[in-house]
């Protein structure tokens, strides 16, 4: 099990202050490899004995054995997509390479599952389905998803939005943002700045938000009023691909199951629309 799989699998039980160490551990893992416990709980402004419990948490020996984790694992880590190439490479190697494949979405979306509280499943499908507007955001790797996950929402309500900064006034966008608001926010690694901080100012806004990440110590967990853990084993957005889009999928069904009156309305508004110049039907075979 790498750095990023221990501290998840123990997050939970972690103390505040035991979470910031481990934000830290996972963001500059090169200053917690060359540095003292003491001089690191300086550094994050914790004590000395706060990062020694959190190793204690991780079921570690100490400070010593997760320096050594660090320097095994993540000082000499490869770039995601690298990663991401060689895992698919050694696949290669063996035979079926398509079912392995798919194979090892599969596990991983079993490790999503098993990840993620329902009951944080049902808060959120419960704020989504009251929101009277929904506001969609993700950037860069994670334009596509949100991109997606805008389009299917509003096949299930109204007052959906995917927010573009590219060619909108976020200011002005945010600034309609109120407590009956929701903002989901996708976010991977490498993680945007730009996404963090209009999630920040919706939160001020009395926004809920909802956070989508490959982490459960991902930057926007600090904001977000539920975060939802997409399992990716290397920080590639194209290895969780298939975790986040079945993820979406759920949220889409949960939506459609508690606003079950409101969308089969919905679609028989839309079924009343002649749309005969839109499609075309298939040819038959001669």
């Amino acid at each position: 099990m790498n750095i990023k799989e221990l501290i998840n699998s123990h997050f939970n039980k972690l103390s505040k202050s035991q979470k910031k160490v481990a934000a830290h551990v996972l963001d500059h893992p090169r200053q917690v490899a060359l540095k003292s416990a003491q001089e690191l709980g300086a550094e994050i402004q914790v004590s000395e004995t706060t990062v020694i419990r959190f190793c204690y948490s991780l079921q570690l020996g100490g400070y010593k054995e997760l320096q050594k984790i660090i320097r095994e694992q993540l000082l000499n880590q490869e770039s995601s997509l690298a990663a991401y190439r060689q895992s698919k490479v050694e696949l290669q190697e063996g035979p079926h390479f398509l079912s392995q494949v798919m194979e090892q979405d599969r596990h991983m979306i079993a490790q999503t599952m098993a990840g993620i509280q329902e009951e944080e499943y049902d808060k959120a499908i419960e704020r989504l389905s009251s929101a009277k507007t929904i506001y969609v955001l993700g950037m860069r790797s994670s334009f596509a998803a949100a991109s997606w996950l805008s389009y299917a929402l509003t096949l299930v309500r109204p007052d959906v939005r995917l927010i573009r900064p590219e060619s909108e006034d976020v200011i002005q966008t945010v600034s309609g943002m109120d407590e009956d608001t929701v903002l989901v926010v996708i976010s991977f690694h490498r993680y945007l700045k730009e996404p963090i901080h209009i999630a920040e100012l919706a939160k001020k806004q009395q926004s809920f938000i909802v956070g989508i990440s490959d982490s459960q110590i991902a930057p926007i967990h600090a904001i977000a009023d539920v975060l939802f853990p997409v399992y990716s084993p290397n920080k590639s957005t194209l290895d969780a691909t298939a975790s986040l889009f079945s993820f979406m999928n759920a949220v889409v069904a949960g939506l459609i199951v508690e606003e079950k009156d409101g969308f089969e309305k919905r679609q028989e508004r839309y079924r009343e629309l002649n749309s005969d110049f839109l499609f075309t039907e298939g040819t038959e075979m001669k």
